[in-house]
């Protein structure tokens, strides 16, 4: 059986097999493992000694290829890397792997923990802007409505302020991505907002 006809073969022992070979001329560290959830469609994982794991298939719509991802984390927020390769044998395939796809997953795997150490940092300021709002300045009893990938949501009401017994007022302060904006959202009698926007007049012009 030619290596194309074990790729086309729906029968997982054959997918296996040539999946095994491909791990072994990739490097002696490699092992595979099932994939579950694909149907029929023949899958595997292939993982090396450093945790680079990769989901190879079968490609339906082109006999005798395969279709190789690179497995990223699940909330890894980057474009998953994948080649096509011809099933000539499983050293082209090793082969077209290292020269190819290797190279993007480590792009994608630098460009993930980029983007996750951003984000990070955006959540770090956020939090401070959040924690100077609703703490250490203005609005003592704010309750944070909603931390979302982006923004940060905080609502205050003079009701819950303990004791409080001023006319009903709410105000919901958006805290853009970065925390270097803020944008808030004012509604209550006219009296308790006329004073609270005269006193933001005298903080911006002061």
């Amino acid at each position: 059986m030619t290596p194309e006809q074990r790729v086309e073969d729906s029968a997982p022992d054959q997918f296996a097999t040539f999946a095994e070979d491909v791990a072994r001329e990739l490097g002696t560290h490699c092992r595979t493992a099932p994939m579950d959830g694909y149907g029929r469609r023949p899958a595997r994982l292939i993982i090396d000694s450093d945790g680079r794991a990769l989901r190879v298939f079968a490609d339906r719509r082109k006999p005798g290829r395969l279709e190789i991802c690179a497995a990223l984390p699940d909330d890894a927020d980057v474009r998953t890397p994948s080649i096509g390769v011809s099933a000539i044998s499983a050293r082209h395939v090793a082969r077209e792997i290292v020269r190819r796809l290797y190279p993007l997953h480590a792009q994608a795997v630098e460009l993930a923990a980029h983007i996750a150490a951003t984000r990070q940092e955006e959540a770090r300021r956020r939090g401070a802007v959040a924690e100077a709002v609703g703490v250490r300045v203005a609005l003592p009893g704010t309750e944070v409505l909603a931390e979302t990938a982006g923004r940060t949501v905080l609502v205050w009401s003079a009701l819950s302020v303990e004791g409080g017994t001023a006319p009903p007022c709410e105000v919901r302060v958006n805290i853009g991505r970065s925390g270097e904006r803020v944008e808030a959202e004012i509604c209550g009698s006219p009296g308790p907002i006329a004073a609270m926007l005269g006193r933001l007049v005298e903080a911006c012009s002061g």
